[in-house]
């Protein structure tokens, strides 16, 4: 196992090479440069906007720009946010706590209801139980997220007054009180619900699928032959066997940990990551969005590694060499 994932992870490196001049790429073709966010081109002398860029090297050789950007990154020098005028890496810290907490808290949520209803429909098929869960993982994986997010801050924000509709935390409250954190926990509730609810659709899915294919396979009869217990069949013996491919869905949750749900955040207003990265993108914050791309990067490359990982431990028919 420490061999397998020593070689993953030297493996990583040259990808990540790759992967940093694609993301360089795309953001020298993005139109005008890092200057455009700021200063206002139409109301600043043209000779001043030259002299600006050929002094931070936005003139240089694009080879030069890459490797300077480069070296600066693999140091710890992420640039400098031209929305926010502070360094990248101080926005993207301030608001990772912000996503870690609703991605927790939606993962959470989706696995708990993806295993509640996915063990029901697996061990009673075709019954109206399952049919009224299967009705409505139909609903959840038609219904886009924009929508379902429209549609939860209308009746539970706007409507009943239960969860607010934007923020973070209510401004009023003291950090670090036990106010602070109810109140965190109140504004996180609803996105959450909105990202783990539709997220529960395709993983009870699958789960309930494997149940019903593994209770037909031959160590399931056999087991049933020598008299062992139905509970002790499901529990020890097809269960461990179908949550197979839920543990595949569980390492690339680890991107959606820090990456979070873009438009689910942009909804909600929620300060998060996915949102500071559709702003970065907005407003041509190349230091932010070359950063953010390049973490969501890393995060996929691990999130595969702890995948293949956790395969080796659910399942001991399958060895990593």
């Amino acid at each position: 196992m420490l061999k397998y994932t020593l070689r993953r992870v030297l493996a990583m490196i040259p990808m990540l090479f790759l992967i940093s001049i694609i993301v360089f790429s795309l953001a020298k073709l993005m139109p005008g440069d890092s200057l455009g966010g700021e200063i206002d081109p139409a109301n600043t002398d043209p000779e001043y906007i030259e002299q600006m860029r050929e002094k931070l090297g936005y003139n240089d050789p694009i080879y030069e720009q890459y490797f300077r950007w480069i070296t600066n990154f693999v140091q710890g020098d992420f640039g400098k946010s031209t929305r926010y005028k502070i360094p990248a890496n101080e926005i993207i810290m301030e608001r990772l706590p912000n996503t870690i907490f609703l991605s927790l808290t939606s993962l959470i949520i989706t696995y708990v209801l993806a295993l509640a209803m996915g063990i029901y429909s697996g061990r009673k098929p075709y019954t109206l139980g399952d049919n009224t869960i299967a009705a409505a993982n139909y609903i959840g994986l038609a219904l886009p997220s924009f929508v379902a997010g429209v549609f939860a801050i209308y009746i539970f924000s706007f409507h009943l007054g239960w969860f607010p509709s934007n923020g973070s935390v209510d401004i009023s409250v003291t950090e670090g009180t036990f106010e602070y954190w109810l109140s965190r926990f109140h504004h996180v509730l609803l996105p959450a619900f909105v990202l783990g609810l539709l997220n529960t659709a395709s993983y009870t899915q699958f789960l309930r699928n494997d149940i019903i294919e593994n209770s037909r396979k031959d160590y399931v009869r056999t087991a049933r032959a020598k008299g062992t217990s139905e509970s002790k069949i499901y529990n020890v013996h097809i269960f461990r066997n179908s949550v197979i491919p839920l543990v595949t869905f569980l390492g690339f949750d680890i991107v959606n940990l820090v990456g979070g749900a873009i438009i689910t955040e942009t909804i909600f207003t929620y300060p998060g990551i996915g949102q500071l990265f559709l702003t970065s993108v907005t407003n041509r914050d190349y230091s932010v969005l070359m950063t953010l791309t390049m973490m969501f990067s890393v995060l996929t490359l691990f999130g595969n590694l702890v995948a293949d990982i956790l395969y080796g431990i659910v399942d001991p028919r399958i060895r990593l060499d």
